[in-house]
């Protein structure tokens, strides 16, 4: 048995398995960073969105708001007399 030739063929498959160590955690590291480029960008989304729907709450809030939206769906405030107009051209 020639030990020379067994000990390079050792220290192939060990190399051959460092490199493969080393190219599997550079994959893994190079997919988190994209999926972090991903995930960064959705968030930015979200906070936008969150900002609009902030901002959209606060008109939905205003008393003006709420008044004009219960009249278009026929609603009137307490002691008031309602009218029905009748006979209006459509328009």
């Amino acid at each position: 048995m020639r030990w020379d030739r067994l000990g390079r063929l050792a220290l192939l498959f060990l190399l051959v398995a460092l490199l493969y160590l080393y190219l599997s955690a550079g994959i893994h590291m190079l997919s988190k960073w994209s999926q972090d480029g991903r995930t960064s960008a959705a968030v930015v989304a979200l906070k936008h969105e969150r900002a609009q729907l902030l901002a959209q709450h606060e008109v939905l809030a205003r008393q003006a708001t709420l008044e004009a939206e219960a009249r278009q769906l026929g609603m009137i405030k307490p002691g008031e007399q309602p009218f029905i107009a009748t006979g209006l051209p459509d328009n």
